[in-house]
């Protein structure tokens, strides 16, 4: 667990997260922050995943796919043990497998893809109509009017800066409006500040940002709001392809939809777009979302 400093800002918060200490050439040990939370955060985890599989493959490679599966809720007193299985080295591709481990089980588990770029046909569907960034209301403006209703540590500044086309399903809840939404939902993001130039840095800083919003088209058509109890919500699995090279410190539209839920469980799904349009991203997800039993 890192020691908090009142005056770093988040994202130095985050950028030391994901600078994992090596143990040895293919294990990893990674903090979590100091806050009040019951469990790690899931992109924390993928991130400092990702960091660790980066750090065994040739630089000149990027990565392209990672899956994951989160097993169980990690503890954010004791460090995570990544361990990494070099799976694959062909002429232009690397595999690796990676194990977070706490306790003495795996928390975690990912596999990640990388490959040298290579030319090759290129199409993609069009960015879908959003409006610009800068004029949406930050996170704070937009839960300004309701902040007593949540714990301190919801108004912390965050490292990533996050402008939500419309309000989240929670948000929404909140404000007493529990009619059902579409399944679709927009949000705007980048890194809070600068990031240095290092390609591998940017893609785990999205792998980050990416478990942030994507099960709130889940929770739309429902009108949950998590926030007080009512509902326990947990990633399980989670899935990105990358498509080229782009900036997480520059403005990336996540555009989300949720194409089903039933059985506790619910699948989402985003595509994430450069400001002038160009498909970087995909990603598919599937969440745990119980009501929690009353009495």
């Amino acid at each position: 667990m890192t020691e908090a400093d009142p005056a770093e800002q988040p994202l130095d918060v985050l950028l030391k997260l994901l600078d994992i200490e090596p143990l040895e050439e293919t294990l990893f040990r990674g903090l979590s922050p100091d806050t009040s939370v019951q469990r790690v955060f899931g992109g924390q985890v993928a991130g400092q995943a990702l960091v660790a599989a980066g750090r065994t493959v040739d630089r000149a490679r990027r990565v392209h796919s990672l899956h994951a599966y989160f097993l169980h809720a990690g503890d954010p007193a004791v460090p995570l043990i990544y361990a990494v299985d070099v799976t694959r080295n062909t002429r232009t591709m690397s595999t690796r497998r990676v194990t977070a481990t706490q306790h003495g089980r795996a928390v975690f588990v990912l596999t990640a893809s990388f490959m040298s770029p290579e030319e090759g046909p290129e199409h993609q569907d069009p960015m879908p109509a959003a409006p610009d960034p800068e004029t949406l209301p930050t996170f704070a403006e937009r839960f300004a009017p309701i902040a007593e209703k949540f714990p301190q540590r919801r108004r912390m500044p965050r490292p990533i800066d996050l402008r939500y086309v419309d309000d989240p399903p929670f948000l929404a809840a909140l404000k007493g409006e529990t009619a059902p939404r579409s399944a679709d939902s927009q949000v705007w993001l980048r890194a809070a500040g600068t990031l240095p130039d290092d390609p591998l840095l940017h893609v785990c800083v999205l792998a980050y940002a990416s478990d942030m919003t994507l099960l709130d088209s889940v929770l739309a058509p429902h009108g949950i709001d998590w926030t007080g109890g009512a509902a326990f919500i947990a990633s399980l699995d989670h899935a990105m392809w990358f498509h080229g090279d782009f900036r997480a410190d520059e403005w990336l539209l996540y555009d989300q939809h949720s194409p089903w839920a039933g059985n506790a469980r619910g699948l989402a799904r985003g595509s994430i777009y450069t400001q002038d349009g160009r498909r970087v991203c995909d990603v598919v997800q599937e969440g745990l979302v119980r009501r929690r039993r009353q009495g």
